[in-house]
């Protein structure tokens, strides 16, 4: 059984609470004894959810609707979570948004809201979040990018250019942040059995989400700044980047 970690009874948010990834991260996080705001779209879900963790492991689990196209609501989710919880200490983002990277090419209402989803938003409720650790100088935050950041493909440019655009924001971020004693962690996960990757051709690896959820948590616990989960996507991501730009064009990957 997992130990409650020296910083347990602290709040921490969880973004996307509803997704695989984010339920082990949830279990992981609840095991450690610390309370939980669940934020997400679908409420009867979050609700379920919540009830579950809090009889099984005993914390306190807070819900609450969450649109992360609604920009102009984040400041107020933020305000409400620390009302609710009396504080905030962590903040994992686990929303991604693969679409439909043919329609795409095509039409820019879903080639925006792939941006939106995986990017400005993240920007957005993360950037708020990061000013309020910041005055407090303690706490962490955990963001979930892709391996498909590392290099464009044709097969999924469309999610992987706003993941790189996420991965190369944290980085600043915990450049800024790093004085403070606040962490900023990215998480870049292979292919995981998600609903967001049900009935995809070609898949490979592919990795269970509660494995994923919990490893995620448990990079609190190593000093790296940036993790491949599972962890062999960081050789096949060095491989992958190392293909000379001239034979790569010619690949269909």
């Amino acid at each position: 059984m997992t130990q409650p970690s020296a910083s347990a009874g602290q709040p921490v948010w969880i973004l996307g609470a509803t997704s695989g990834m984010a339920r082990g991260c949830a279990i992981e996080l609840a095991k450690r004894g610390h309370p939980l705001y669940l934020s997400g779209r679908d409420d009867e879900e979050l609700r379920r959810l919540a009830l579950d963790l809090s009889v099984r492991y005993g914390v306190t689990v807070h819900h609450g609707e969450f649109d992360i196209e609604e920009i102009d609501s984040h400041a107020d989710a933020l305000k409400q979570v620390i009302e609710t919880c009396g504080g905030l200490y962590g903040v994992v983002f686990a929303i991604g948004y693969l679409g439909d990277h043919l329609k795409a090419r095509e039409e820019w209402r879903e080639a925006n809201a792939i941006i939106v989803r995986n990017f400005t938003g993240a920007v957005s409720v993360l950037g708020l979040a990061a000013n309020h650790l910041e005055k407090q100088a303690d706490g962490f935050i955990i963001g979930v990018t892709s391996v498909a950041a590392d290099r464009g493909r044709q097969s999924n440019y469309p999610y992987g250019a706003p993941k790189a655009g996420l991965s190369a924001w944290l980085a600043g971020l915990r450049n800024r942040l790093a004085p403070t004693g606040v962490r900023v962690i990215e998480i870049k996960p292979g292919y995981v059995d998600t609903a967001m990757t049900y009935g995809l051709p070609g898949l490979f690896l592919v990795a269970d989400p509660n494995d994923v959820g919990r490893d995620i948590v448990r990079a609190l616990d190593k000093s790296r700044d940036v993790l491949y989960l599972p962890g062999f996507w960081r050789l096949i991501m060095l491989i992958i980047r190392s293909v000379p730009e001239p034979i790569f064009k010619k690949m269909k990957l």
